[in-house]
């Protein structure tokens, strides 16, 4: 379970790195994108390990909000990046 927490939560930072260097918009939306279900994933196995008595709520708490904020940056940089050019 670590390691799926692990591999997830390090996705989220690797996709977006790799958004920066998209080849055209809509490789950048497919990265973000990516990044956003791995930001889901990372919360499902923050919530098994708060159910499993691995991880405490109030230290889980704090993660929910980072990955919270992050999955909220992340639905905004994908709205604005889909909307029509001006």
């Amino acid at each position: 379970m670590v390691n799926q927490l692990e591999r997830s939560a390090t996705s989220i930072g690797a996709n977006i790195r790799e958004a920066n260097y998209a080849h055209g918009k809509a490789d950048f939306i497919a990265k973000l994108q990516i990044a956003l279900k791995e930001c889901y994933e990372t919360e499902y196995w923050i919530e098994i390990f708060v159910k499993s008595d691995i991880l405490g709520r109030e230290a889980a708490r704090e993660l929910y909000t980072l990955c919270g904020t992050i999955r909220r940056m992340l639905i905004s940089s994908i709205d604005t990046a889909k909307e029509p050019k001006a």
